[in-house]
């Protein structure tokens, strides 16, 4: 008998009780390649000594600190993530908290207007975030949810079109659906979406999965040139710490006014010490670049070993972030299971599709050898 609610569904038999570098090992010490990152969390991998060392220092100074006093952390985290100075910051513990400040943000800017969001999008589980997550398996049985929330087609400027009326206010959405199914945006449906920010809609970046170099830039918004209104990232950027940041425009910042929204962990030491080694990582001489290098290396060799099989119908992909969509006669679970078997640890994502999410540390070779295994078996 389990204590554990059973939210999440069946859990895989495997009992991980230590990593290091790109490897997961279990019980067992069976040594496992890891093209996941914890869902794309462990960005840095799991020997990330300069994370380590910061947060093993931050604790033996003080674990907790309440946001009612200066935090001189929090502030080297915000202003290693503004770009141009244009923004100022509000932390929290998870992409879902992240988003919901977004969305309350919203709504003080552009009162009693209601925010769209797409088809197969994800910003969350909680009430306000998943009303803004158009997917019937997220939204069922959590009826009636927040009011003012719409929907049109992802990457559809016809769709976006009609969808955007005069009542709309903001516009929520990522570079790349990552739980819909790794779908990158188009540049014409980008430059709808710039033309709509322009009439004065706001627009929401969510880059809880494609923020922190997963892409080759710091966010992968920097790709098509937008400006958002508001940032919302998470999951890489504390390296296995829970944390989370809404970023602002700096002329919206007053709408925040003291008691508009809060949280007890948000920003804590510990969290900020992980983000500002992260930060100081991503933003070193090349590695950017490097991680551009490896997508391309990694894109090609998925395009040469697998585009051509039967099994594969399509391969996307914006920097590390990559999906493999499957015929409809394959079944990703067995594709899942038959990887892990070979010592390769892979994610399921929207209708058929095989996600990777490896390190962002990880080597050209250790790409390789993962490309083997799904060649292999698929």
């Amino acid at each position: 008998m389990t204590h554990l609610l059973q939210n999440y569904g069946t859990r895989i038999p495997l009992t991980i009780t230590h990593g290091e570098t790109v490897y997961l090992y279990d019980e067992n010490n069976q040594k496992y390649l890891d093209f996941t990152s914890g869902i794309g969390v462990m960005n840095m991998g799991y020997s990330f000594e300069a994370g380590k060392a910061a947060v093993k220092a931050q604790i033996d100074q003080i674990a907790h600190l309440s946001n009612l006093y200066e935090n001189p952390l929090q502030e080297a985290v915000a202003d290693a993530l503004d770009l141009g100075g244009n923004y100022q910051a509000f932390f929290a513990n998870s992409g879902t908290e992240a988003n919901e400040s977004a969305l309350k943000l919203a709504r003080l800017i552009k009162p009693n207007t209601d925010i769209l969001a797409f088809e197969d999008g994800f910003h969350g589980r909680t009430f306000g975030a998943m009303s803004a997550t158009m997917q019937d398996k997220i939204q069922s049985g959590f009826e009636p949810l927040v009011p003012g929330f719409t929907k049109a087609i992802y990457n559809d400027v016809d769709s976006l079109s009609a969808a955007v009326t005069s009542n709309i206010g903001a516009i929520i959405f990522e570079i790349v659906q990552g739980e819909g199914g790794v779908t990158p945006i188009t540049q014409a449906f980008a430059e709808a979406l710039k033309a709509y920010q322009k009439q004065g809609v706001l627009l929401i970046v969510d880059e809880v999965q494609t923020g922190n170099g997963r892409t080759g830039h710091l966010f992968a918004f920097e790709h098509f040139g937008f400006e958002p209104d508001i940032i919302t990232s998470a999951k890489g950027l504390g390296n296995g710490l829970p944390v989370g940041v809404m970023l602002a425009k700096q002329e919206y910042a007053a709408y925040f006014s003291a008691g508009k929204h809060g949280s007890t962990f948000g920003g804590n030491p510990l969290a900020m010490a992980s983000a500002k080694a992260v930060l100081a990582a991503l933003k070193s001489p090349g590695f950017l670049a490097e991680v551009t290098d490896k997508a391309a290396y990694l894109t090609t060799l998925l395009t040469d070993k697998l585009l051509g099989k039967p099994a594969v119908k399509a391969i996307r992909n914006l920097g590390l972030m990559v999906g493999i969509e499957l015929g409809d006669d394959q079944s990703v679970v067995s594709v899942l299971t038959a990887a892990r078997t070979e010592g390769l640890l892979v994610l399921s994502a929207g209708h058929n599709v095989i996600r990777l999410l490896p390190p962002l540390v990880i080597t050209k070779e250790q790409l390789a050898d993962g490309v083997q295994i799904l060649e292999d078996i698929l």
